[in-house]
């Protein structure tokens, strides 16, 4: 089943998928962050959206 680009959320919201522009645009509003610091995150830890928080709670 191919995703369904009308939704504004991610599919999963313990992973993000910085490969869907939705799912970028909800993420850097949801941690406020810009795309660039969202790339440095998920390359820094993974894509473990809990990680990711954790990353940039020590920034």
């Amino acid at each position: 089943m191919a995703d369904d680009k009308t939704k504004i959320g991610p599919a999963d919201s313990s992973r993000i998928n910085i490969n869907e522009n939705y799912e970028v645009a909800y993420w850097t509003e949801a941690l406020g962050i810009s795309k660039g610091k969202l790339n440095e995150a998920v390359e820094a830890v993974g894509t473990s959206a809990q990680a990711v928080r954790e990353y940039l709670e020590k920034e």
